[in-house]
């Protein structure tokens, strides 16, 4: 006759947590929330000066074009980690410190910024051509035919763009314990990993898995409504 089965008890300390794991998951949408607003808005800047400059663009300029390329080019293929390290210099100078939240948030910032601004170049070469040069042939300026030409129609890629943005910020905060930033990230490595407990790790994982479910939902939705006008 076969011994019976132990089923044991998961040892876990998450019952103790749970203040810190909604402090850590407030720090994330804090940290996540103004990194996707600002740089999203220089990502805008940097893609669409990218658009327009190019040698068929509404302001064509190789000169900027080739800059802007190399400057984008030169920060995207650094891994997030490394330009952490590598900024922490400028964000003294920036925001006052070097370490914590505000100098993630620089960090992302300025990495989310980089991407972005491929995202929204990429989209709004898809508009088409000959929507371009019907408002320039009824007589648009180039600022009218931006904000109610290229941006009304490259907008539901852009949300799906943005939208994509959200994801990689998310990943990327996730690293914001490595100059000692608070958030989701950071309470999985130090109350979960390096404890080995393993309830605490897949509880931060279950949250910010959710977080990026509702907002992909929410982008998604939004971007078929656009698309159907």
């Amino acid at each position: 006759m076969s011994a019976p089965t132990v089923v044991r008890a998961v040892d876990t300390n998450l019952g103790e947590l749970w203040p810190l794991v909604w402090q850590s998951t407030y720090e994330t949408l804090y940290i996540v929330a103004i990194a996707l607003v600002l740089g999203g808005i220089i990502g805008m800047a940097l893609g669409m000066s990218l658009y327009v400059t190019r040698p068929a663009g509404l302001v064509p300029s190789r000169t900027v074009n080739v800059i802007l390329n190399v400057l984008v080019n030169f920060f995207r293929p650094i891994p997030f980690v490394i330009l952490i390290a590598a900024l922490q210099p400028l964000a003294r100078v920036v925001v006052g410190i070097g370490i914590g939240n505000r100098a993630i948030i620089f960090a992302i910032t300025l990495a989310a910024a980089f991407g972005i601004s491929r995202i929204v170049e990429q989209n709004l070469v898809t508009v088409e051509p000959g929507v371009i040069e019907a408002a320039r042939a009824m007589g648009a300026s180039r600022t009218r035919i931006i904000r109610t030409v290229l941006i009304p129609e490259a907008l539901g890629p852009l949300i799906l763009g943005y939208t994509f943005a959200f994801v990689a910020i998310i990943d990327m905060s996730a690293i914001a314990g490595v100059i000692g930033g608070g958030g989701l990230g950071n309470f999985a490595l130090q109350y979960g990993y390096r404890q080995f407990d393993t309830v605490v790790t897949w509880t931060a994982v279950l949250i910010i898995v959710a977080i990026v479910q509702v907002v992909q939902f929410a982008g998604n939705r939004l971007a078929r409504r656009v698309l159907r006008r």
